[in-house]
């Protein structure tokens, strides 16, 4: 056997925990995305962290804190026992083919079926669904559009709303009116139109502006993640489903913040009446430890674009494959077995009783906060309180959230940054989080609004050094920010 070669970091290495915090940052910043991790350890955020439980986290100092941030991607936290413990399992005893790509595979046939009869039980016109598989959201949503585009290959639009979030590949990143991530990018997929979210009228409007045959589909999240948890008005959802079947039009649900239980629900597009041709999963399926996406169709519009010899005219090469299968299929059977999509209701109600009662306390800090299931939302006043011009105004909206991410963290709770709402602050906790640290989470929120009573506080309480060096790397590294909320 050959030696690696001198300077060759081992898995032993890592394994052993033989990089310190210091090394893991150097080579972060030398060989990966070095600007978006500076900004990160200039807050003191960037880690890296270690499992302590798999609700709680611990940094190389030994502080512990609770992690309400991972997107929404780690539904049972951290390493959840669960999910390694069965991993474990499928690697001493699984046989099956590990990419299956040309042949059968029983991990891949069995979480087709359980998905297909998962959402059938909601929507019973989807007993017959098919299901493609890929690695990511954003390769679902992709997947989702060429379904729709093969089955209206004439239409030349596509329909998405306001402060919407699809992912970043260069279809879903057409369907993300958001030009901080798009003007670059420039010319997108062609033909995407956006709409006000939550305004059945004026879609409907844009529908017969356009011509109901010209739009190829409409994409719509039930709940808003990264607009910073906007919860449409009753009806709304149910009234795109009516509005598109009377057109003709596909609507794709994109589940994937929101589906199999975040929000209280196993597909919150149902629960809110809507039955949607296509609908895209990821984030949970994954168990917080391997990368799958899942996008179920309708089968007449599956065969549409993978009927007879067309039947590679998209494909996947992990997608399918054995262990994100077995994930999956674990992912599923736990969420069923321990209920945990009403789990999140209770738990969820209970949690934005908690932020509802901060808010009316401290009206000063929080101007409202929002939550559906385990999916949380504070949204702070301007750390500035003076009428600012727009690009200065985006810029502290911008500003108050980081910081807020960062007192927020210094308080022992790790959250996540909302990409189109800009002062919003999300807690996406694991579903299965123990009563008592969700109730410790709530408690250290309740504190940090506590020492924060008002907006500007935000910025006294972060060291002056701090605040330079954060400064300084926002003017030199200029960007066209986004209109967002307020």
């Amino acid at each position: 056997m050959s030696a690696l070669p001198p300077g060759f970091i081992s898995t032993r290495d890592v394994l052993d925990e033989r990089l310190s915090g210091a090394d893991v940052r150097r080579l972060e910043l030398t060989y990966g995305n070095e600007e978006l991790l500076y900004g990160l350890d200039v807050l003191g955020l960037a880690g890296p962290f270690s499992r302590v439980t798999p609700w709680e986290l611990e940094d190389e100092r030994g502080v512990r804190r609770i992690n309400a941030s991972g997107y929404a991607a780690t539904p049972f936290g951290e390493m959840p026992p669960a999910i390694t413990e069965f991993m474990h399992e499928f690697l001493r005893k699984n046989r099956a083919m590990g990419l299956p790509q040309q042949s059968t595979g029983p991990w891949r046939a069995a979480l087709q079926a359980n998905l297909v009869g998962l959402l059938a039980r909601e929507l019973p016109s989807h007993a017959d669904s098919q299901v493609f598989f890929c690695s990511s959201g954003t390769e679902a949503i992709e997947g989702a559009l060429k379904f729709a585009k093969a089955w209206r290959p004439k239409a030349k639009y596509q329909i998405s709303f306001a402060s919407g979030y699809h992912g970043k590949t260069l279809g879903s990143l057409s369907l993300t009116p958001n030009p901080e991530y798009q003007d670059i990018f420039r010319p997108l997929v062609p033909g995407a139109l956006t709409s006000p979210y939550g305004d059945l009228d004026a879609l409907t409007r844009l529908i017969r502006r356009v011509g109901a045959d010209n739009v190829t589909c409409v994409v719509v999240e039930p709940i808003q993640g990264e607009g910073g948890v906007n919860i449409p008005p009753a009806g709304f959802l149910r009234g795109v489903g009516e509005l598109c079947r009377k057109y003709g039009i596909p609507v794709i649900a994109d589940e994937i913040q929101t589906g199999l239980g975040r929000t209280g629900h196993w597909f919150e597009s149902a629960a809110q009446g809507l039955d949607a041709d296509i609908v895209t999963l990821a984030k949970p399926l994954g168990g917080g430890m391997t990368a799958v996406g899942a996008t179920i169709v309708r089968a007449p519009i599956y065969k549409k674009m993978l009927g007879g010899l067309s039947s590679k005219r998209h494909s996947n090469t992990f997608g399918g494959g054995a262990l994100a299968m077995a994930v999956g299929l674990k992912s599923l059977e736990y969420l069923i077995e321990n209920d945990l999509p009403a789990r999140s209701a209770a738990l969820g109600a209970e949690g934005l009783a908690r932020l509802q009662a901060v808010q009316k306390r401290f009206p000063n800090l929080l101007e409202a906060v929002r939550g559906q299931g385990m999916l949380f939302a504070l949204q702070f006043r301007p750390m500035v309180g003076v009428p600012l011009p727009g690009a200065l105004k985006e810029l502290v909206f911008e500003a108050t959230a980081i910081l807020a991410l960062r007192e927020l963290h210094q308080g022992g709770v790790m959250a996540n940054l909302s990409l189109s709402s800009k002062r919003t602050v999300r807690l996406t906790p694991a579903l299965d989080m123990p009563h008592d640290v969700f109730t410790t989470m709530f408690d250290r929120v309740e504190a940090f609004a506590q020492t924060h009573p008002g907006a500007r506080h935000l910025l006294t309480s972060t060291p002056p050094q701090v605040t330079a060096r954060l400064a300084a790397f926002a003017a030199s590294k200029p960007k066209k920010r986004t209109p967002s909320d307020g």
